[in-house]
């Protein structure tokens, strides 16, 4: 029916179904919006989480062309990291660091079908059914947004970006802290066919928010 490809347009141009490509997953978006919220703001601090090998990265730089800003990116998987240092080089508004975020520190498993890949995550997804075997795996650093803005001192962040197959809650969990002072202006996050192996409901994230934001979604 027509409606439901006019239903089906709107959902992609949203950024629902439209897969990992940063120009079309509606990631640019948020860019506008961020812009719209933050004409006050000297210096943008944003958190790519989940960076890969730059692609977000690379969408801000020319998005956000004009304004002042810094990206704090994170990155666990080895491979990836050297990829996105690569192609980080022509910045000089980043922070690199080959580690990722969850709800406490410590070391954990990444699997991957192969090093570099952006289907890598902290579950073995099960993914025979496409093809993809996650038979390679990686001992990884995890720490916390928490601990990492008492670190270094940042008491603000105007945009989080959080991109980890199917562990964003646990990364949101570990930003308590920050959540609890209004001290995290904009969330944008994945939501997808990762979440089914990790078992978390977009109602999870729901009543995180609604929890963090005591009520007021």
């Amino acid at each position: 029916m027509l409606l439901d490809k006019v239903v089906l347009w709107a959902q992609y141009h949203q950024g629902v179904g439209c897969g990992g490509d940063v120009a079309s997953s509606g990631e640019a978006a948020i860019f506008a919006k961020l812009k719209e919220r933050s004409e006050s703001i000297q210096t943008l601090c944003m958190f790519d989480v989940g960076a890969n090998k730059g692609q977000f990265l690379t969408l801000a730089q020319t998005c956000l062309s004009g304004r002042e800003f810094a990206i704090h990116s994170f990155e666990p998987g080895r491979k990836t990291y050297e990829q996105l240092c690569e192609n980080a080089r022509r910045y000089g508004n980043v922070t690199l660091n080959n580690y990722g975020f969850g709800r406490e520190p410590g070391y954990l498993e990444l699997f991957y079908d192969t090093a570099g890949s952006g289907l890598a995550s902290l579950t073995k997804r099960r993914l025979d059914h496409i093809g993809v075997h996650m038979d390679g795996s990686e001992k990884v650093k995890i720490s916390t947004i928490d601990d990492y803005c008492s670190v270094n001192h940042i008491d603000r962040i105007n945009l989080l970006k959080i991109d980890v197959e199917g562990h964003e809650l646990d990364v949101l969990n570990g930003a308590n802290k920050m959540f609890s002072e209004s001290a995290i202006d904009m969330v944008t996050f994945e939501f997808g066919g990762c979440n089914i192996d990790t078992r978390t409901f977009m109602q999870d994230f729901f009543y995180f928010f609604f929890t963090t934001r005591n009520g007021n979604v």
